[in-house]
Formats: structure tokens, C-alpha cells, sequence
């Protein structure tokens, strides 16, 4: 194409993406002028009228993040027609409803994705573009069909992985590749497992599956959402806008040691610990432990009532503790039953012995008066109610947990390891998350909290209802055209319903706040690190079984995690999982790729490094240091690093001061990193070599490394980068 015709297609370009802002415009003015109609509105119920506002403004939601990127695209076909590819769908609202723009999730946007110079899909040109604000900037074009054409314009593509990295992740809805594509839209019910390398982009292409199925089935899913579990807040923080700037915004993200609402992690177990508690093992320990609270009287215990002295002795409490197991309910709701049996037997004995000589059985009426005043006397008795609770006690999660780790008796009676014993019982970690979990299922809820619950609600449902009644008394003492009394009684109107009916915070802090809330579909990352033990916290929250699991077995650290995807899924899903790898690096330079990879062959052999697409021109460095001389390299590196674009990171094991471990890095990435002392977190564990591949393959630009001891045989790749730095040196890094 001429200087000339190019300008002209510009400027053409230019006016059509204009003319699309302006429909993106009007289309916010009308959605905006329907959700204050709502507002005000007075037709259908409360309920009614509270869906309409929330559809609205989750559709205003849609509009405003469509305002960055608009249309970023336009497909040629061999014909001679074309479309453009954009953020979100617009139409002409003229005859035909034609697309003006294609949302990048439709079917008939593949082709923009997918199509390459062999396989054209039927396509003759992909225009990309390039947008400052609202404004066209320039234009890439790829001619498609040719024999000796690229199989994918790279323009956009490298311009996008080389550019500096800002705060968090960002979306690669312009620069999705065929792989990334074919996984985005497959269309499997079941379980995907995404496994790829280092800076293959399997996390965003996981978050851009989810913005594709809240596409395809939209009613299907809002209205439980989606789950994100990552390893950390960190973690969360990085990819939290990738959604949102997508459109999509009822997910929750969380971490697996925030899964248990209103716990407080604060600390990780020793690795053998977390691998006792995050097998299924520790099942059979929980039971027991459960069971062990369930106990028989090492001699009667007495009732006191006003007409007549009873005991629960051995016999009766084991009648009573066998019947309640065989309901086969769980622990706190299987003490009503039995409560109950205790209660038969204690009445039984007692009519006999306050009836001698005068009470039959064939006087009923009599009888069952006896019994119903000795039920009321026992009920409000105190002994029996802490017979009750010595024998068969209302039991919390925390409360059962914390005592089996604090004792040793009772750790020993449910045939736990010793090794999970500990002082503080209630100082959770991760790994207990799993547990307190599970309990909640063996133990039930507490049937006085719950009935105090009902309660409450009601008490609020009669506090709305009484306003309601109030604003009726006022509206027939006044004038049927005052306004501001309308308006106070359509209050009064949608408080009593909204108490009533229906729950009106938003679905993310109702699903966040709720342990029992399911979700349509979970994404799992990081998910290599995952025990057994929380999979079952996972297939807990999501009954459908509808799954994307992203992780590399290659990076795992944790001693309880995932050896194989079979062994994790196949008890849960068989045959309902499909696997599919990420192979190239989008992220890591060649140059950096091939040292992670050298140490990749040391401690996984069998596994194939992802294949970097470019290279960044600078080798990857070592430096020596000696004595105190980590403050002084850190402080240059960081000082070095402040004066450019772009983010930076400092990695190093336990104890030196500056630095951050690698797992607190994980699924993030830094223009530039610093690894210091990468013998010691070698030295970490058999994990160790996960640890520092991990960070190495942080950086999309430049690495460097610092070491007091020899570098370890499998980092001599690394070029040597002067003289040791001591204490108080001031080299420039």
C-alpha cells in the first residue's frame, strides 16, 4: 500500500471507529436513562423491580469498560466484505439488526484468532489496530493465503509481550494466538486441566474462558458466578482486572486459605505436616475425633427433678449414642436423636416410679400429662443439660480442631501423628482450611444457633412490617398526591419484601460471605500445589463438576500437592477431564529461558520447556559477593532499576533482608528481577529447584543473580559480571 493510500484508509478507519463510539454512547445515555426509570418506577413487585436495576447495571458495567480498546480489529474475507472485531457487540438498530462490531467471544470472530497464511479459514486479510484513547493511531495489516506468509501477524503480539509491565495483568483480547484460542472456546462440560511453562499464558487464558462461557451461557452461570482461586493475595491482585476489563465482574477470587468465611490463616505448616493434613488420611483422623466426643459415663450421672431422683448410666447412653450413629446425620443434628432415646428412657423410669400404685398405662390421658411435664422439668433442668454436654456435645469446627491439636490424649484417642500436635490449637494454617472444612459436613449445624438465626430474621421481617403498617396509618390521615409520602411508603413497600424474599447485597459478597454457596464454574490456579484434601473443599463449591484447572507440575513446591492430574481428578470426574498444553513462552526471553531450562533438565528430565518467541538482546548475569555485601548489591539494583519503565522484583530465600520469596512470586511477572543466593534456596528442600526455577522465570527483560557461594553447576549460563561487591561498595548492577 502507498504513503498516500494508506493515509486515506486511516482516515477512513478512523471515522468508522468514531461512528462506533458514538453508538457505544448513545447505547450507555439509553441504558442509563432506563436504569433511573427503574429506579423511580413504579410497576411489579419490589422484587421485580430490584432484578430490572441490577440487570441494568450490570449492563452499564459492560458499556463502561468497553471504552478502552473498542474495536481493535477488522477481518478481510476473499470476497471482499469485512468485519470488525471488538470488546463487546454493537448494532445497527436499523432494518436487519446488523453487527456493526463483533464481540471477540462470537462464533464469527474465530476466524481473527485462528486463521493463518496455510489454513486462511477463508479470509484474505487481518487488519489490526493500534489506539491511543479513542483515537486510531496506525494500523498492521497480514495478508492471509499467501504460501510464503507468517502464520500470525506479529506485530501486535510482540509488541504487546515486550511493552513494560504495569501493576497487574492485562487482558490479551487483541493478541490471542491459535493455541490460546482453541482452549478459550472449547467446548467441554467437564473438567480442563491448562498445563504450560513459564510465561506461557495459561493463567490469562483461563480468565479469558471464563469471560467466553459467561458469553455462550450467560443465564446459566450469573446467577451463582464464578470461582478464581489463586495461591495468594498477591496473586489475586495481578489478575483481579482482567475480568472486569473484559465485563465480567460476579466472580470471586480467593485464596485456597480463604475458602472457610471469617477464618484468619495466619501461617504454613512444615512441609511434612502440610503432607499429614492435605492427605485423605486425615479423614479417618477427623472421624475419630468427632466419634471421641461421643462418649459413655464412667458411672451414672444424676438428674435432680422436684418429684423423683434418675442417672444416665453406661446402658442407656450407649443405646442412645448407637441410635443417634445409625441416623447417619451429622454429629450436632444427630444429638436431638439422641436426646431423645436418653429422654424415653429417664421418662419412662420415672412415670414408673412417681405411678406406682396408681398409674396405668391404660390411662393415657394421665400418662402423657406425666410425660409431658417431666419433658418441660428436663428440658429446664441444668444437670440434664450438662449430662447432655459431657456425653454428646454441640461441637464447632475450630472448637473440635483446635482441642485435638492442643491435646495430646485426644490427638492420640483419634489416631492422629504426634508431629500434628501444637501449643496454640487455634493458630490455623493453610492446611487446616481442608479440615475445618470437612468438619463443618461431620458435624452439622447447631440447631440452637440456627432456630436463634430464625429468630432474627423474623424479628427483622416484623421491624419492616411494622414500618409498612405505620406508612398505611399515615397515608390515610393525608392527601393522596403527596409525593414525599409516596415515596416513603415505596420504601417501606420494598423493605418488608426485600427482608421477606430476597437477600440484596451483591452476588460476589453474598457468595463470598456464604460456605455453602455453589458455583456454575471454578478456576483453579497454581492448582499443582493443591492437596487432596482441599480438592474436596473445591468439588464441595461446585456440584456441576464444570472445571478449569491451570498449573505446571514441573513448578510444584508443596509436599502435599499434585504428582499427576489423573490421581487428582479421576476420583472425582472419571473420564470427564481433558488435558491440553500451552507450549510457547510469551514471556520469558530466550536468553533467560535457556538457564531456567538447564536447571529444568536437573530435577524434572522428563519435561519439555516451553519455546520462547523472542529474544531480548541482553544475556542474563551472575555476580559474586562477599561478607555483607547483600544490602549493598540489592540497594544498587533497585536504584539501577527505579530509573527505568516497568516493574521490578528482588528473590531470595528466608532471612536476607530486601527480598521476597519465590512462591510469594508466583504467576506474576517483572520487567526485571534479582535472584539472590539461589545455592540456599537450592539448599530449601526437595522442593528447592521448583523454588528458584520459579524465579528465575519471573523476568521479561533482564536477570540477574547474586551469590557468596560457587553457583550451582546448572546456572552457568549465567555470565560473570565483574569483581565481588563488598559491604559498602557502590558499583553500579
Amino acid at each position: 500500500m502507498s504513503t498516500q493510500g494508506y493515509e486515506e484508509e486511516l482516515r477512513s478507519e478512523r471515522a468508522y471507529i468514531a461512528g462506533l463510539y458514538a453508538r457505544l454512547d448513545a447505547e450507555r445515555a439509553r441504558v442509563k436513562g432506563a436504569y433511573d426509570a427503574a429506579l423511580l418506577g413504579t410497576g411489579g413487585t419490589p422484587v421485580e423491580r430490584d432484578s430490572e436495576v441490577r440487570a441494568l447495571a450490570a449492563t452499564a458495567k459492560r458499556l463502561d469498560v468497553a471504552d478502552n480498546g473498542l474495536c481493535f480489529g477488522r477481518l478481510d474475507t476473499a470476497s471482499g466484505e469485512h468485519s470488525y472485531i471488538g470488546r463487546i457487540g454493537l448494532f445497527d438498530e436499523g432494518d436487519g439488526y446488523e453487527p456493526v462490531l463483533l464481540d471477540w467471544r462470537a462464533p464469527a470472530s474465530r476466524a481473527f484468532y485462528v486463521a493463518t497464511a496455510a489454513n486462511p479459514e477463508g479470509m484474505r486479510r487481518r487488519r489490526q489496530f493500534h489506539t491511543r484513547g479513542r483515537r486510531v493511531v496506525e494500523f498492521t495489516d497480514e495478508v492471509l493465503g499467501r504460501p510464503d506468509g507468517d502464520e500470525r501477524g506479529d506485530a501486535a503480539l510482540l509488541a504487546a509481550v515486550n511493552a513494560p509491565r504495569g501493576t497487574g495483568m492485562r487482558d490479551i483480547v487483541a493478541t490471542i494466538q491459535a493455541e490460546q484460542d482453541d482452549i478459550i472456546r472449547l467446548d467441554h462440560p467437564g473438567v480442563l486441566v491448562i498445563e504450560g511453562g513459564p510465561g506461557t499464558g495459561k493463567t490469562v487464558v483461563a480468565l479469558h474462558r471464563v469471560a467466553y462461557l459467561l458469553y455462550t451461557q450467560r443465564e446459566r452461570m450469573e446467577r451463582h458466578g464464578v470461582l478464581v482461586v489463586g495461591p495468594n493475595p498477591a496473586f489475586l491482585n495481578h489478575i483481579g482486572r482482567v475480568l472486569p476489563s473484559l465485563g465480567e465482574s460476579d466472580v470471586v477470587f480467593t485464596t485456597p486459605g480463604d475458602l472457610v468465611p471469617g477464618l484468619r490463616v495466619t501461617a504454613e505448616d512444615e512441609p511434612g505436616v502440610a503432607r499429614l493434613k492435605g492427605s485423605l488420611e486425615i479423614l479417618d483422623v477427623l472421624a475419630a475425633a468427632v466419634a471421641d466426643r461421643q462418649r459413655l459415663p464412667a458411672s451414672p450421672l444424676p438428674v435432680e427433678l422436684r418429684d423423683v431422683a434418675l442417672r444416665i448410666d453406661a446402658g442407656t447412653a450407649e443405646w442412645a449414642r448407637e441410635e443417634a450413629r445409625a441416623s447417619g446425620l451429622p454429629h450436632n443434628e444427630a444429638r436431638s436423636v439422641f436426646t431423645e432415646i436418653v429422654t424415653y428412657v429417664l421418662t419412662e423410669r420415672a412415670i414408673a416410679r412417681i405411678g406406682r400404685g396408681w398409674l396405668t398405662r391404660e390411662d393415657r390421658e394421665a400418662w402423657e400429662q406425666l410425660r409431658a411435664d417431666l419433658l418441660k422439668d428436663l428440658a429446664e433442668d441444668e444437670a440434664f443439660t450438662a449430662a447432655l454436654d459431657e456425653l454428646w456435645p454441640v461441637l464447632t469446627p475450630a472448637a473440635l480442631l483446635s482441642s485435638l491439636y492442643s491435646s495430646p490424649e485426644r490427638l492420640r484417642a483419634a489416631g492422629g501423628d504426634p508431629a500434628l500436635a501444637r501449643v496454640d490449637g487455634e493458630a490455623w494454617t493453610v492446611s487446616d482450611v481442608p479440615l475445618l472444612d470437612e468438619l463443618v459436613d461431620l458435624l452439622g449445624r447447631d440447631g440452637t444457633v440456627d432456630r436463634a438465626a430464625e429468630r432474627e430474621r423474623k424479628k427483622e421481617a416484623e421491624y419492616a412490617a411494622g414500618v409498612l403498617d405505620t406508612m398505611v396509618d399515615r397515608r390515610d390521615m393525608m392527601d393522596d398526591e403527596d409525593h414525599l409520602f409516596a415515596q416513603d411508603l415505596l420504601y417501606a413497600e420494598d423493605l418488608a419484601e426485600r427482608f421477606l424474599e430476597q437477600d440484596t447485597r451483591e452476588l460476589v459478597e453474598r457468595a463470598a460471605a456464604d460456605r455453602d454457596w455453589t458455583y456454575r464454574h471454578v478456576v483453579v490456579d497454581e492448582a499443582q500445589e493443591l492437596s487432596e484434601m482441599d480438592w474436596r473443599v473445591l468439588m464441595r463449591r461446585c456440584p456441576g463438576r464444570s472445571f478449569t484447572v491451570v498449573g505446571d507440575l514441573a513448578q510444584r513446591r508443596s509436599a502435599a500437592g499434585a504428582t499427576s492430574w489423573g490421581a487428582v481428578l479421576e476420583p472425582y470426574v472419571p473420564g470427564r477431564w481433558v488435558y491440553r498444553s500451552l507450549t510457547v513462552n510469551y514471556r520469558t526471553p530466550a536468553e533467560i529461558m535457556t538457564v531456567a531450562a538447564a536447571l529444568l533438565a536437573e530435577f524434572a528430565p522428563g519435561v519439555r520447556p516451553p519455546e520462547s518467541v523472542r529474544a531480548c538482546g541482553v544475556r542474563p548475569w551472575s555476580r559474586r559477593v562477599d561478607g555483607d555485601g547483600w544490602a549493598a548489591a540489592i540497594e544498587e539494583f533497585t536504584r539501577d532499576e527505579a530509573g527505568r519503565e516497568g516493574t521490578s522484583v528482588v528473590i531470595g530465600p528466608p532471612g536476607v533482608p530486601g527480598t521476597v520469596p519465590a512462591s510469594g512470586t508466583k504467576g506474576l511477572e517483572f520487567d526485571a528481577v534479582l535472584v539472590v543466593a539461589p545455592e540456599r534456596i537450592l539448599a530449601e528442600g526437595p522442593r528447592g529447584a521448583a523454588e528458584l526455577y520459579v524465579a528465575l522465570t519471573r523476568a521479561t527483560q533482564r536477570l540477574g543473580v547474586l551469590h557468596r557461594d560457587p553457583l550451582p553447576p546448572a546456572l552457568a549460563g549465567l555470565v560473570e559480571a565483574g569483581e565481588p561487591v563488598r559491604s559498602g561498595d557502590r558499583r553500579p548492577v
